[in-house]
């Protein structure tokens, strides 16, 4: 018998600090771990745009003190997470995406879903008109310059933290650091590559149905904004 679409809320953060984005994750996070057997809790995809932020994952060395404060007067916050992944940067201009799921609803592996994630960016960026694909090195990449970094966590089969697509991003940004740990490579954008202005409006809906086709679920818009304080 074949296996029921599962149904994802989009949720739509518009643009968020990282620490909001990060108490918005840990709420529907929560959720699932608090979530009655007959009463699933939602999967949900979160999106946003950040001001901008370095943030750090799991795999990074203690990362030093000097830097975190040469980063910071840039005018950048900084953040440690318990994402995968090395440093990175977000921004305004970037689509990041942060989808929160119950794999056991998928059936699948952590695996399998840092799969569907690089599949569903190289989906997207067909649909524009862009060949992307995957190397060695995490995220998905326009020859050697990467548009999507990819970061997770998973907890108990939940995920948390996700994706972020350049679109219209500045990527001078990029230049203070080796982005996500790789040396001798650069970053690019959809904008860059599309040679004329993008937004992250128009890209929006391209994400939402190669996420829809990799995934094989219903995206639905039933929450546009955070959840009310609890």
């Amino acid at each position: 018998m074949q296996r029921t679409r599962a149904a994802v809320q989009l949720v739509h953060l518009g643009r968020i600090s990282y620490s909001q984005a990060l108490h918005e994750q840990q709420r529907f996070v929560q959720l699932h771990r608090d979530r009655d057997p007959s009463h699933p809790a939602p999967d949900a995809l979160l999106v946003c745009e950040h001001p901008p932020v370095y943030t750090i994952g799991i795999r990074q060395a203690p990362y030093p003190a000097e830097e975190e404060r040469r980063l910071s007067l840039l005018g950048a916050e900084f953040f440690r997470t318990n994402r995968g992944g090395l440093i990175t940067f977000h921004g305004p201009g970037q689509l990041v995406c942060y989808p929160v799921l119950d794999l056991r609803g998928f059936g699948k592996s952590v695996r399998w879903y840092v799969c569907q994630l690089e599949r569903t960016v190289i989906g997207l960026c067909g649909k524009l008109g862009i060949e992307a694909s995957t190397s060695p090195d995490t995220g998905v990449w326009v020859g050697d310059n990467k548009i999507c970094a990819i970061g997770i966590h998973c907890g108990r089969y939940i995920t948390s933290h996700g994706l972020a697509l350049n679109v219209s991003t500045e990527l001078s940004w990029f230049k203070h650091i080796v982005p996500c740990g790789i040396v001798g490579k650069g970053v690019t954008s959809v904008s860059e590559e599309l040679g004329r202005a993008v937004t992250v409006e128009e890209v929006l809906p391209c994400l939402l149905d190669s996420f829809s086709e990799h995934f094989g679920c219903d995206v639905t818009t039933t929450r546009t904004q955070p959840l009310p304080p609890g």
